[in-house]
């Protein structure tokens, strides 16, 4: 099917697009929540001293039961207009985690800045915005032309939002070296996320 010229491998577009929002949206309320939840929580780490990473990492857990709501939704949509999902579905939460880990690995860079750059907190809606529109949420990947297939690749929402539309509407099978890559990143961003935030850390009490 094909909506305004934008391809969406055969299946009704609403079903496409939403397939793609729900790890999408996921994604943007963890960066929001966790990208500004040091400073909301000021007068907590001024106060007394616990692991400071709990605070981003509880906000990026937290959009799980919208995500949940939303799923329930999406099945709605599937069987009005009759897809049945396949056995991709099995892969879902392999993918869900690599969104989590996204969103967590940007949260505690995000966070971290945060505390010293307050003005960082202003800058995340924006850039939630310019991210969603280089993920493949309203366009299929395929429509990206190959030879800057593996640079679109470097954002690791591509491999989470094609895992998901694949996992659960059985679109044509991932691009492997799509998902390899969007891996690594989230790997590397996260390790570099920690180091980050430990160095932080030790003067979030005076700075926040």
């Amino acid at each position: 099917m094909v909506f305004a010229k934008i391809p969406s491998d055969g299946l009704p577009y609403p079903i496409f697009t939403f397939a793609a929002l729900l790890p999408w949206n996921f994604f943007a309320q963890a960066i929001g929540r966790s990208g500004t939840s040091l400073v909301g929580s000021a007068n907590l780490i001024s106060k007394i001293y616990f692991p400071r990473l709990i605070i981003p990492l509880s906000s990026a857990v937290a959009p799980l039961v919208d995500l949940a709501f939303a799923f329930v939704i999406l099945l709605g949509m599937m069987a009005w207009f009759g897809v049945a999902p396949t056995w991709g579905v099995l892969a879902l939460p392999l993918f869900l985690l690599l969104a989590l880990g996204t969103a967590l690995a940007a949260g505690l860079w995000l966070s971290a800045l945060n505390v010293r750059y307050r003005d960082i907190g202003y800058t995340i809606p924006f850039l939630i915005q310019i991210w969603m529109y280089a993920s493949p949420v309203a366009y299929p990947v395929s429509i990206v032309p190959e030879r800057w297939r593996l640079l679109y690749s470097l954002n690791p929402m591509v491999g989470v939002i094609e895992g998901f539309r694949w996992a659960l509407l059985g679109t044509g099978s991932p691009d492997i070296g799509v998902m390899v890559v969007s891996a690594v990143v989230v790997m590397m961003l996260l390790l570099s996320g920690l180091v980050y935030f430990r160095i932080a850390e030790r003067t979030f009490a005076d700075v926040v």
